[in-house]
Parts: C-alpha cells; structure tokens; sequence
C-alpha cells in the first residue's frame, strides 16, 4: 500500500513539474510526503503529511521542516499544536 502511495505522490509531481512551486517549506509538501511514507507506518504518514498540507498556506512563514525522525518527537510536536488525531 505504502509503494502505490508512493507511485501517486510521484506521479503528481511530474504532472506539476513546469508549474511555479508554491510551497512554502523545504522540503517541499509532497517530498515531505514520500519521506513520511518511507519511515512511517501509512496511517502516521497520512496524518503527518496533512497536518503538513494544512500547515502551508499564505499565512504560515514556511522553512525548513523536515518529518520527525523519532515517534516521541512526533508525539511531543502533536501535543505542542493540540492536534492529536491518535487519541
């Protein structure tokens, strides 16, 4: 499952390649996504790229943010924004 994620996510970004990139982190949200996919199981990958999505809009100051390396600092960055789909 977490391969045909992956495919998709790929796919959507040669369909976007000529397009201006709006992202407003590095790396951008759907390389976030591929790398969430890889290192976590697929329902923490989902959460962790849509909290990711949610997060980029013109009102964030955007940067660098790359996926939680540790589930612990995952759980602590969950509590620090009160956003905790896991309960």
């Amino acid at each position: 499952m977490k391969k045909t994620v992956i495919k998709w996510i790929k796919n959507y970004q040669q369909a976007t390649k000529y397009k201006n990139p709006t992202c407003r982190y590095h790396p951008s949200c759907s390389n976030y996504a591929i790398d969430a996919y890889k290192n976590y199981n697929i329902v923490t990958a989902t959460v962790l790229s849509g909290w990711r999505i949610l997060r980029c809009n013109p009102l964030s100051n955007g940067g660098f943010d790359p996926i939680p390396k540790k589930k612990k600092i995952f759980k602590k960055m969950m509590l620090k924004n009160k956003f905790n789909p896991l309960k």
